[in-house]
């Protein structure tokens, strides 16, 4: 039985039609993306990690779903979106999305995002994302991150 967090994400992903990912609950941390890697026995790149940050003048939360190798450029997000954005703290981010930070999944968030991928991620045959708590993830290919999230795809990782 899933942690109800959890569960949330199995939820969405249900309902979104995505009956063939499963959701996993793992004894060892995901909270990083070097940790989820090492859980589940992939490269740090194939993590999709989940970063939310909020707009600085109109304070909406935009989810950035980033390479585990790469750090976001907030720059280029910011350009993105038309307006300058800046890193959420736990509350924005609990408030924002339903979930903690280390377990926020690409689906299943309380309010609507502005949701984007970093185009590393297509690169991969199969990526892991987070799925709700700091020990949950599920793993997918890009296409189903696309489709799942409609997420528009950019290059944001700083050089």
């Amino acid at each position: 039985m899933l942690k109800s967090s959890a569960q949330k994400v199995q939820d969405a992903l249900d309902t979104l039609g995505f009956h063939n990912i499963t959701v996993l609950e793992l004894p060892a941390s995901t909270r990083s993306a070097a940790e989820a890697a090492q859980a589940v026995g992939c490269q740090v790149g194939q993590i999709a990690k989940s970063l939310v940050f909020k707009t600085k003048t109109s304070q909406r939360p935009v989810l950035v779903i980033a390479s585990g190798v790469n750090r976001v450029d907030i720059r280029q997000v910011g350009e993105l979106i038309g307006e300058k954005i800046t890193k959420a703290d736990a509350d924005f981010v609990r408030q924002q999305t339903g979930f903690a930070i280390g377990g926020v999944p690409p689906v299943g968030h309380s309010k609507p995002l502005d949701i984007f991928i970093d185009a590393d991620l297509l690169t991969y045959n199969q990526i892991w994302a987070a799925a709700g708590t700091p020990h949950a993830v599920f793993q997918l290919n890009p296409d189903d991150l696309l489709a799942m999230t409609g997420g528009q795809v950019a290059e944001l990782k700083q050089i």
